[in-house]
């Protein structure tokens, strides 16, 4: 069996959604509740780790040398940010692992294009959830909150992938457990 084989069968969980809508939130849910059966990806991001937020923190110029040595699996720019995707996530998918990935919807294509039975996880909640989750995060005033809901992209990915949409407007637990779900479908 050859690698693209191998990732092709390979159980990833691609998680995303805008900004506020609790993804970090729901990531720490399950990683609490699953255990070592499933495998948490880091994001590395060229922002300082905050807000109970699981990511590597890393320079402009770490994040380019380790581009260049093709330690990326995934990488995106949005927000004058790098975010990248270690290429230990393939390590664990030929190892039989299913994996959970913190992406971003832009990128979702390409996502596809890597994994191509991928399961994308959309976590939304309704815009004043996400407007205050937003302020209290404390990283954009007041004006680019209102343009960050403004610019919400919308989610197109082709017909045949297979997508879990998750309303986390109310309770942790009940996103979570629908969440879980997702994660139990996929990747057991």
């Amino acid at each position: 069996m050859s690698q693209n084989d191998t990732l092709d069968s390979a159980r990833l969980i691609y998680v995303m959604g805008p900004s506020g809508a609790g993804k970090d939130s729901l990531l720490g849910f399950a990683r609490a509740r699953v255990g070592a059966r499933v495998m948490f990806a880091h994001r590395y991001i060229t922002r300082a780790v905050g807000d109970g937020e699981n990511h590597i923190a890393l320079t402009h110029e770490e994040f380019k040398a380790r581009l260049s040595y093709g330690l990326f699996s995934m990488h995106w720019e949005s927000h004058g940010l790098c975010y990248g995707i270690g290429i230990e996530v393939d390590a664990w998918l030929e190892r039989g692992r299913p994996v959970v990935v913190n992406g971003s919807r832009q990128h979702a294509d390409a996502a596809l294009a890597r994994y191509p039975h991928a399961c994308f996880v959309y976590i939304d909640a309704a815009p004043a959830v996400l407007a205050a989750r937003l302020a209290r995060r404390g990283r954009e005033d007041a004006r680019q909150i209102e343009a960050r809901l403004a610019r919400r992209p919308s989610l197109e990915l082709p017909r045949h992938a297979r997508v879990v949409n998750i309303d986390n407007s109310g309770l942790l637990a009940d996103a979570g457990t629908q969440f879980l779900r997702a994660i139990d479908e996929t990747g057991s």
